[in-house]
């Protein structure tokens, strides 16, 4: 394949590559600020399971429930809002999700039953439907093809800085001021930086950045690629499923972590909300590190991506069958963390695969596409079916299935391995 082939397909080509402006960074800084809002929204309710169990008398299936409808809903709508959003334009789509799921976040909090909760709930997944892919498709466009895979995974790993504040923060705001206040503390905070988004990251200044970079089309190219694109290649086909599977312990390890270091190690709530947000920082430097590690070994072997991807998954698969072998103790953490930091390591290189085998007008919704994979198969079914596993066999015996969502990942990830350097050039080949 020829350098410029390679450059076409997607920046995974060895040499130079411009360096990022300082206004690429304000925007990367305030959308990734935007991404933590939206997952402490999501992610408050689980440092709470324990109390609103009690208050409530809810089973795990409910809470699971509760958690995962979010997810759900994200899954459901977050390609046609992402339609919306390419022709709406981003920035206002943006802020308009933050304001909306900010304010459900604050219903959330003054809920009086279960079913209120949940529809305040419901209302979160509706306004974060579209944030993960028109948030990463921003981010990406306004920096060097060449940094894919790493911001690709840096912008995820806001999600888990998203889930460590709004379980850490959120159970300890809970054990002091009770459950309610932490609702309202994380809509408060969000609804302040949805206000200041737009004041800051300007939709014309954007597309001209964007331009420079070669990371949007001009006026002159033509009609918008066909939608197909996004189901044309096994590889790209591969990089969804594989994704979407390997986070179903993503999701389902942060939405239980905090109620199983309760029920099994007898901390208090904002205590087990403390140790799991620990876990959860593992979880998000595994994103990061493994996402630049996919950047570096793919300069010269593109299909380096996948090979990482499929290791990551087995090596996730291999500690959790560790650590719910093992009784409660130091040694079941231990195996827990490394569990823990490839639970979500997939996530750069699979961003960084459907970036490059997709065209530069659609990879809105080609994002969209992936966090469909991501929440269907992965951050709602994880919670979910976690919870209703619990009440049939304990939350312990629940979360001992984790490790065959991850070697299902891992052959996906292999299977697309093989095909990905004649599905890069065809998509070179189409432009």
């Amino acid at each position: 394949m020829t350098a410029i082939s390679l450059e076409q397909a997607g920046g995974d080509r060895p040499g130079a590559a411009p360096r990022p402006a300082a206004y690429a960074w304000v925007v990367f800084a305030l959308t990734f600020g935007l991404l933590i809002s939206d997952y402490m929204a999501r992610q408050v309710l689980n440092a709470v399971f324990p109390l609103l169990k009690a208050e409530w008398a809810l089973s795990d299936t409910q809470l699971g429930a509760l958690s995962g409808v979010v997810a759900l809903m994200v899954g459901l709508l977050t390609f046609p809002l992402s339609l919306l959003a390419d022709r709406w334009g981003w920035i206002r789509s943006i802020t308009l999700m933050a304001v909306l799921w900010s304010i459900a976040t604050l219903v959330c909090g003054m809920a009086k039953s279960y079913e209120a909760m949940f529809a305040g709930r419901l209302l979160v997944g509706i306004g974060e439907a579209a944030y993960g892919s028109v948030g990463i498709a921003v981010v990406v466009s306004v920096f060097p093809k060449s940094m894919r895979a790493t911001l690709a995974a840096a912008f995820m790993a806001g999600g888990l800085v998203g889930q460590v504040l709004g379980v850490g923060l959120g159970g300890y705001i809970a054990d002091i001021y009770g459950w309610r206040t932490a609702f309202v503390a994380i809509a408060i905070g969000g609804l302040a930086l949805a206000l200041v988004y737009p004041l800051v990251v300007q939709q014309r200044r954007t597309n001209a950045l964007a331009e420079r970079l070669g990371n949007a089309p001009g006026r002159s190219e033509g009609a918008r690629p066909s939608l197909k694109l996004l189901f044309a290649r096994r590889a790209l086909i591969c990089a969804y499923v594989g994704s979407g599977l390997q986070l179903y312990v993503g999701g389902a390890l942060p939405a239980w972590l905090p109620t199983y270091f309760h029920d099994y190690y007898g901390l208090s709530v904002s205590a087990a909300a403390v140790r799991a947000a620990m876990f959860l920082l593992a979880g998000g430097a595994g994103m990061v590190l493994c996402a630049m590690l996919s950047d570096r070994l793919s300069r010269r072997r593109p299909s380096a991506k996948y090979t990482l991807a499929f290791t990551c998954s087995l090596l996730c698969a291999t500690a959790l069958l560790i650590a719910f072998a093992l009784p409660p103790g130091p040694l079941q953490l231990a195996a827990l963390a490394v569990g823990m930091f490839f639970a979500a390591a997939t996530s750069g290189p699979a961003g960084a695969m459907v970036a490059n085998l997709t065209p530069l007008r659609i990879h809105g919704s080609a994002f969209a596409t992936l966090t469909v994979a991501n929440n269907a198969l992965g951050l709602a079914a994880g919670p979910i079916l976690t919870g209703r596993l619990a009440d049939s066999w304990g939350l312990a015996g629940a979360l001992a299935v984790l490790p065959v969502p991850c070697v299902a990942a891992a052959i996906i990830f292999w299977i697309g391995r093989r095909s990905y350097p004649a599905d890069l050039a065809a998509s070179a080949a189409q432009g």
